[in-house]
């Protein structure tokens, strides 16, 4: 895989200085290194800013409803469990609409990269108040402040069993790119909950606010769950974590399946078979 092979007639329609650029760039370089591409790898985005991204990589991808990039993307490796399945999704689109299915998959473990782009807005419907949002934030749908609390993608994944949580800075291609390969080489549920300031609605999660306040986890033990868990928690001056919070070695979900033991469902005899005989011992 080159560079040149990864790209598409569609000019990126971002608005310039989006942290999506940051996203897409760290995912095209692993990518490059890795040899991921449309025979090996699958793309599934949700609704939102960052859903554009399968516009502007040459890849085989999906987009689905608001909300269901998850389940599209487990059904997908359920398919064909040789492949690499990435998921980008938003926070409003993770968080809000979509809840229950990173809920769900990460407690079974399914073997997926899910990549969270969380700039704590519903910017593709120009500011709105996400469900990472801070208290008191103040946006279109809360210009007295938001009322509610905001809920964190990596305390949810690693309280609900994920066994690969991390986190990174759209800023920061580089690490980020680092993480994406780690996390794909990881057997089970992988988060990266990546934060990217939207330059355009977001005036007080700032790049240099983040530059300021960012630090990199450091002999940390990413075995322990609980000092995972209070990390996850952590924001505010000189306390927004970068790295990998949490991995641990368990069976995922598509392992555990017998018919997916020697063979991927797409390789099983797929002839229709005459069920008479079997219909008729219920008549």
């Amino acid at each position: 895989m080159k560079l040149e092979e990864l790209t598409t007639k569609c000019n990126p329609t971002w608005c310039a200085g989006c942290g999506n650029f940051g996203i897409w760039g760290a995912f095209k370089n692993a990518a490059v290194e890795k040899d991921w591409n449309s025979t090996n790898s699958v793309v599934v985005a949700g609704i939102g800013c960052h859903g554009n991204i399968i516009n502007f990589i040459r890849l085989t991808s999906f987009e689905g409803l608001h909300g269901r990039a998850i389940p599209v993307a487990t059904g997908i490796k359920l398919a064909n469990n040789k492949l690499n399945v990435f998921v980008f999704t938003g926070d409003g689109d993770c968080l809000g609409e979509g809840g229950n299915h990173l809920l769900h998959a990460s407690r079974r473990n399914h073997d997926l990269t899910v990549i969270v782009h969380n700039n704590n807005f519903y910017s593709l419907t120009t500011g709105q108040t996400s469900p990472s949002a801070p208290h008191g934030f103040k946006t279109k749908s809360t210009p007295f402040g938001n009322p509610d609390f905001p809920i964190s993608p990596l305390t949810i994944a690693i309280a609900a069993g994920a066994t690969f949580v991390a986190r990174g800075y759209a800023g920061d291609m580089q690490n980020l790119k680092d993480l994406i390969i780690k996390a794909n080489e990881h057997k089970g549920f992988s988060l990266i909950d990546v934060i990217q300031p939207c330059i355009t609605f977001n005036k007080v999660i700032t790049n240099q606010f983040l530059r300021e306040n960012i630090y990199e986890l450091k002999d940390h033990d990413v075995a322990n769950r609980e000092e995972a868990f209070k990390r996850s928690l952590e924001w505010g001056q000189k306390q927004i974590p970068v790295g990998i919070f949490y991995q641990a070695e368990k069976e995922s979900y598509e392992s555990s399946l017998p018919q997916l033991k020697d063979k991927s469902l797409i390789e099983h005899d797929n002839t229709r078979k005459n069920l008479d005989d079997l219909f008729r011992k219920f008549i």
